[in-house]
């Protein structure tokens, strides 16, 4: 009689996991050793190998540096990263990683250039509780790590039309908000980068109260369109409906102030905070 085993593909996380604890071991080291040499809880470190959290990016650096082997860990880590995202979420990400081009429009401050504070304090929100803490965590992490296509070595082309809602609004904390509005001032000026602010002097528009649009092009030419809202996202890869949201977004582009008044603008209200 055959046996019928089920295969459970792994998942990045689990795979990272491994590779750590092979790492450790292959070197010799408890994990009480490796928490002395390398200033990380020894039970963070335990989890890390478990599969149970996902670190920030830097944690990997650190101990690829330890073991000396390239950037091994780093690589599995932007695969586990993947495992903090819902599954509706995931093949976007995957085209965000590959794209070439990328057009958002947001009627807040978008995810790629956000400061990791200023994420904790967005993904938080009124339902965190202590016990979803750590999961709040995996998600901060990996949406920094997003933030990798804007400085890879052939970074993506992006730009952003944020609305003026998303600069008026600040945070919780003066501190962290002064940081991000100076991430998206910085932002605004790096060569692959363009921003651009919709005023409230545009008026209604066709995307009021609809959430964000994002357009994306990779290598070859192919294009997806990916509508999100409070509780939908929905990608598009219909050559017409790419068409016709990249027209939504010509639209809203001509509404905006240019990329030089913008930049001007979001320095206005920094410095408006400042005072």
């Amino acid at each position: 009689m055959d046996r019928v085993v089920d295969e459970v593909e792994d998942t990045g996380r689990a795979v990272l996991g491994r590779t750590l604890k092979f790492l450790r071991e292959n070197a010799g080291k408890t994990l009480g050793q490796l928490a002395d040499e390398c200033g990380y809880d020894k039970s963070y470190l335990s989890r890390l190998e478990s599969g149970e959290r996902l670190s920030k990016m830097a944690v990997m650096e650190d101990l690829d540096s330890y073991y000396g082997c390239g950037d091994l860990l780093v690589r599995h880590w932007k695969v586990a990263r993947y495992d903090a995202f819902k599954d509706k979420y995931k093949r976007y990400m995957a085209l965000e990683a590959t794209a070439r081009l990328l057009r958002v429009y947001t009627p807040s401050v978008p995810g790629l250039l956000q400061t990791e504070e200023f994420a904790r304090e967005v993904l938080s929100g009124p339902q965190a509780t202590i016990g979803n803490a750590e999961e709040i965590e995996e998600q901060v992490a990996a949406r920094m790590g997003r933030q990798l296509v804007l400085r890879k070595e052939s970074p993506l082309e992006v730009r952003f039309i944020i609305d003026e809602s998303a600069l008026r609004r600040p945070s919780a904390s003066a501190e962290t908000w002064k940081g991000q509005l100076s991430r998206i001032e910085t932002a605004a000026q790096a060569p692959n980068v363009v921003v651009q602010v919709l005023p409230f002097s545009a008026g209604v528009h066709h995307l009021v109260g609809k959430g964000s649009l994002t357009l994306l092009w990779q290598q070859d030419g192919s294009a997806v369109a990916y509508a999100e809202g409070h509780s939908f996202g929905q990608l598009m890869d219909d050559p017409d409906d790419v068409l016709h949201h990249r027209l939504s977004y010509d639209r809203l582009r001509d509404l905006a102030l240019s990329p030089s008044d913008s930049l001007a603008f979001i320095r206005d209200v920094l410095e408006e905070h400042g005072s």
